[in-house]
């Protein structure tokens, strides 16, 4: 295992809106942990009807749901309040404290639970740290504050090398 293979994914996905949360249901799947920013809705938008209706169908799968974001709480808690999930603000991610919690608020664990979010270095790193099934999404809008913009260029890298291995 190379010094990359930390940062890797479980599977990537174009979108979270093509993920086929059906099939990981009919696996065992029974909780599902989300990054809002750019894996949902752009960078602090407010929830549109396609991110809504996601968490309508995911409640009607019997999923439990939770939004673990390192935003500050008000624009946690608005977009939590306009999809009708619960949620961790200020998350800390990629450290590992928030993802554990979220599982034991969801009553679920590492083996029954999936993570969707748009970065390597925060979302997938911290998932992957705790033992959770990591789906990496492409981020919906390419506007990213400075720091962020910063860390995909050393994410393409990573990425670069994902993708290789993956096709060996």
């Amino acid at each position: 295992m190379g010094l990359l293979d930390t940062f890797y994914p479980s599977e990537t996905q174009n979108s979270t809106y093509v993920i086929d949360f059906e099939n990981w249901k009919s696996k065992g799947y029974k909780g599902v942990i989300f990054d809002i920013d750019n894996t949902l809705v752009p960078h602090d938008a407010d929830a549109d009807e396609r991110s809504k209706a996601l968490f309508v169908k995911l409640r009607e799968l019997g999923y439990s749901t939770m939004l673990l974001s390192n935003n500050k709480e008000p624009r946690v808690k608005r977009f939590a309040k306009q999809v009708g999930s619960e949620y961790i603000y200020k998350a800390g991610k990629p450290g590992r404290k928030n993802y554990v919690k979220a599982m034991m608020e969801m009553g679920t664990n590492p083996s029954n639970t999936l993570f969707v979010g748009d970065q390597l270095f925060t979302d997938v790193w911290g998932a992957k740290r705790t033992g959770i099934y990591s789906i990496l999404v492409k981020p919906i809008h390419p506007k990213e504050e400075i720091q962020i913009v910063l860390k995909r260029y050393l994410e393409k890298i990573v990425l670069f090398f994902y993708y290789r291995n993956m096709n060996k």
